[in-house]
């Protein structure tokens, strides 16, 4: 899951930035709003944090213009004010959901699993397709009950397919979500990727968890 920060205070950025690395996620960084609205525009974020008190251009005016734009990936407002008008300006402007600072990273990483969930139109934190069970709290996924031993990579891309099941999702869509902007976009590691995750989910090839559409991409079999 590929997440944009933007932030002035850079002590802050960097803690961010290395909280959510750790936990998994790919990370892009702004310090100003214009910065900011410039990689909304550029990439797809699965979510942005965005500080309210943005140089430049603040960071209510970077969500209205993103929402005009219709950029449509959850919002979180990061905030030092606690007056409720500001709060209620921010999800007025198209924010999803707001946390005043300071805040405890556990719960930081508990409003983002949750915002990214349900824009993808899954409330439970534990995703169910036939036999095969993602939890998104405990970032595990069993199959008929039995955990699975996955990469952290592994484990990324299955979030992905599984949080988008009725998408068909491209190999570059799956590399911008779950690596950084440099990555090589051209790289084979995607066909990799699945290719391990069928043997380790159905090693009988016996339910064909995930799809390949030819000169597409890949999806979750809906027939599970």
């Amino acid at each position: 899951m590929r997440i944009l920060i933007a932030e002035d205070d850079s002590r802050l950025l960097t803690q961010l930035d290395s909280l959510l690395q750790q936990h998994g996620y790919s990370v892009d960084l702004a310090d100003n709003g214009e910065h900011a609205l410039y990689l909304l525009n550029e990439y797809a974020y699965d979510l942005a944090i965005i500080d309210i008190g943005l140089p430049k251009m603040d960071g209510f005016e970077v969500i209205r213009n993103a929402r005009q734009e219709d950029i449509r990936c959850p919002v979180l407002i990061l905030t030092a004010r606690d007056r409720w008008q500001e709060k209620v300006e921010g999800l007025d402007a198209g924010a999803d959901d707001y946390l005043t600072k300071p805040f405890h990273n556990e719960e930081l990483l508990a409003r983002v699993k949750a915002l990214i969930r349900r824009a993808s139109g899954q409330a439970n934190p534990v995703i169910q397709f036939g036999p095969i069970s993602l939890d998104t709290v405990a970032e595990e996924i069993t199959v008929n009950d039995a955990p699975l031993e996955l990469t952290a990579y592994e484990y990324k891309v299955m979030e992905y397919l599984m949080l988008n099941p009725q998408k068909v999702v491209s190999k570059t869509e799956l590399t911008e979500h779950i690596y950084d902007q440099d990555f090589d976009l051209d790289s084979n590691v995607i066909e990799v990727f699945v290719g391990r995750l069928r043997k380790k989910l159905d090693p009988e090839n016996s339910f064909k968890p995930i799809e390949t559409l030819r000169g597409r991409g890949y999806r979750i079999n809906r027939n599970l």
